[in-house]
């Protein structure tokens, strides 16, 4: 099993980032394959399919991602490219909570999830994300925004802007929680917490 890649980005396809590692290009199905740039070093952590007819890498930029991708392909009637297309459809959280509150809305307009496999879905994961610690992982997540000084819904806007502009998950919580401490007692606004944080994971790098 081939738990990760590291090494540099030649290129990407729509659904796929190619990685060189010791002069190999590896192909890598990924759910946001632009989150890594061209020509830059990355380190994917990667989940391998093996069948008859085919080897397949499945590439995530974290390991939250990839344990919950491998948690949906338990799921009966969920596939690679099922669970693939539903990681990137939202964070980890998103689906997470989802599946707690048995929200079929939400998980029904997930790509390639209909009624009956959402119903699989809570009905097969719901103890399993319990078991493996999502829920209190998730319960953590919250309690990262809430600190006094500012409120929990602007924290999370600033932590969604941080996503789309390309941050994964854990990195846009990180960034924004040590925005939300550099700004102590005042009430900042959602631009001034983003420019904030932006400038917070730029020193970090």
């Amino acid at each position: 099993m081939i738990d990760f890649i590291r090494g540099q980005v030649a290129y990407h396809s729509l659904d796929a980032v190619i990685v060189e590692a010791s002069g190999v290009g590896y192909r890598i199905f990924c759910p946001h394959p632009f989150y890594w740039k061209e020509g830059e070093m990355a380190q994917v952590f990667t989940h391998q399919v093996v069948r008859e007819d085919s080897q397949n890498l499945y590439g995530f930029a974290n390991t939250d991602e990839r344990d919950l991708f491998r948690l949906l392909l338990e799921v009966s009637g969920i596939g690679p490219k099922v669970a693939l297309a539903a990681i990137g459809a939202g964070s980890p959280r998103e689906l997470v909570e989802a599946v707690q509150r048995e929200d079929l809305r939400f998980l029904t307009k997930l790509p390639g999830v209909g009624k009956k496999t959402a119903q699989r879905l809570i009905l097969e994961l719901k103890d399993k994300l319990e078991k493996a610690g999502w829920t209190s992982l998730i319960r953590g997540a919250k309690d990262v925004v809430d600190t006094p000084g500012y409120t929990a819904q602007a924290s999370q806007e600033a932590i969604d802007a941080l996503m789309a502009l390309g941050y994964n998950e854990s990195e846009a919580q990180a960034a924004v929680h040590q925005a939300g401490e550099a700004f102590g007692e005042e009430n900042p606004s959602v631009d001034e917490w983003i420019r904030k944080a932006l400038q917070v994971s730029m020193k970090a790098k």
